[in-house]
């Protein structure tokens, strides 16, 4: 095929990767090319090759895939973030279905039911119920920046890290994934702080003060905002956090945190409160939620409904029945089956977030919901399935990494009835149920779409017992 920047004239790209790439074949070699779409004729330069495939940039386009529809972004082919503008979204559900079956035949190696349409997304922009935004003082230049020769002067940035540039941050003009008043607070608060000369974070240097800009919305119309600092400047925090109080009445909670540290993270950190409530109220189907600044919960509030009422009718909770819920987290799913089922033990590593499910149970007048904080592969142990009964289904939701090995191995020695695996990588999923094959089978699948504009895609599967 050729080395580094070699230019291979007029290839078709025919289909969508896994990480939603468009990929071409070319002598015999998969090429990964970003931002096409099947049915482009372009010319592709190589700027990465591995023995087994190699990826490309579009330099010139031929011909335009019938497929292709109009990006909403001025961002687009530059910003990390919904890379499948260029795809009607019809056809993005395609793709997605398309890649839930590809897992589950060829990692899963099993015999499907119909895999059903992905259930879309009632919203397609703005529909993002959290956002975290980086301040940088190292602002990603446009080709045009950079070939005019003219002195660059501002360089911050308040937005999205460039794929691939770890130290380069986009400057977002306009984003939309998250309603109002996201995109007002983040200009506003990036125009404060180069108005009052407050430095952006270095992160090669490790040294400024603005660190990352969190905004969480709920369907209930709260928002909360939280401001990270790298360090402790009194007057300089609480002079902007007055600005934004003061400046967005809606924000119902405005909190701050200090990071000292090497990454972003502020899961080990304490958040401040500045004023407002420390919390949102989330509300779903009757039920409340109360959602902490580093609490998870699902990103689209309204595709997180019709999720957990597919995960509901597939574990179809009766009165008698115990239900176990695995890697639970705030305790979303097990309050959703908690008024039909007999009792409903969740498990999580998190204290913080069983914590919070218990709160959340509380809040809703709920009783016969069970949380425990713990390593599930040693949490679920003979003694505790004896206290807390043998169940009947067990719900799995598990991070993108899948379930632990032991943990796929006390399931089969626990032998529940039905298995609802709820997964946001249908790979590690496909995976974990062939390893589970021996002891069930699938008997539907149910694809959900979460993330519009992304190859991104929820899969809920529901396997059965056979011995």
């Amino acid at each position: 095929m050729g080395k580094k920047n070699k230019i291979i004239e007029k290839a078709e790209i025919t289909g969508l990767a896994a990480e939603g790439k468009a990929i071409a074949r070319i002598e015999g070699m998969v090429v990964f090319v970003p931002y096409a779409a099947p049915g482009d004729v372009a010319d592709l330069r190589i700027i990465r090759k591995k023995k087994k495939h190699a990826e490309a940039v579009a330099e010139h386009f031929h011909k335009l895939s019938p497929l292709r529809t109009e990006p909403f972004c001025r961002h687009f082919g530059v910003c990390g973030g919904c890379k499948w503008q260029h795809i009607p979204y019809s056809e993005q559900l395609k793709f997605k279905r398309q890649q839930v079956i590809d897992n589950l035949t060829r990692i899963g190696k099993t015999g499907l039911p119909p895999v059903n349409p992905v259930i879309p997304s009632e919203k397609t922009t703005h529909y993002r119920n959290k956002m975290e935004f980086t301040f940088s003082n190292k602002r990603w230049l446009t080709r045009e920046e950079i070939d005019s020769g003219e002195e660059i002067g501002d360089t911050n940035a308040l937005g999205f890290h460039v794929p691939g540039r770890f130290d380069k941050v986009l400057d977002l003009t306009g984003c939309y994934l998250q309603e109002e008043p996201s995109n007002s607070i983040r200009l506003a608060v990036k125009d404060y702080a180069g108005k009052n000369s407050l430095p952006f974070f270095d992160i090669i240097k490790q040294e400024g003060l603005l660190r990352t800009l969190i905004i969480r919305t709920s369907s209930t119309g709260e928002v909360m905002v939280i401001v990270v600092f790298f360090r402790e400047e009194r007057a300089a925090r609480e002079k902007m956090l007055r600005f934004i109080r003061d400046s967005f009445p809606s924000v119902t909670s405005l909190m701050y945190v200090i990071n000292p540290k090497g990454n972003d993270t502020i899961t080990d950190l304490d958040v401040h409160p500045f004023s407002g409530k420390d919390h949102l109220i989330e509300q779903m189907e009757g039920l409340k939620f109360k959602i902490g600044p580093k609490s998870f919960f699902q990103t689209n509030s309204r595709q997180a409904y019709n999720l957990y009422k597919t995960v509901r009718d597939f574990a179809n909770p009766q009165k008698h029945e115990v239900i176990y819920d695995l890697y639970t987290g705030t305790g979303s799913i097990a309050l959703f089956m908690a008024p039909f089922a007999g009792r409903v033990v969740g498990i999580e590593y998190v204290q913080e977030a069983i914590d919070y499910a218990k709160i959340n149970s509380e809040l809703n007048g709920i009783e016969n919901t069970h949380f425990f904080a713990g390593d599930i592969k040693e949490v679920l142990d003979d003694i505790f399935i004896e206290k807390n009964g043998a169940p009947h289904t067990v719900i799995v939701d598990p991070p993108r990494t899948g379930v632990h090995k032991n943990v796929v191995s006390r399931l089969k020695e626990i032998k529940p009835k039905k298995i609802v695996y709820v997964s946001c990588n249908p790979a590690t999923q496909s995976r974990d149920i062939e390893m589970l094959s021996d002891h069930y089978k699938v008997v539907k699948v149910q694809p959900v779409d979460m993330f519009p504009h992304t190859h991104h895609v929820e899969n809920v599967v529901l396997c059965e017992r056979l011995i």
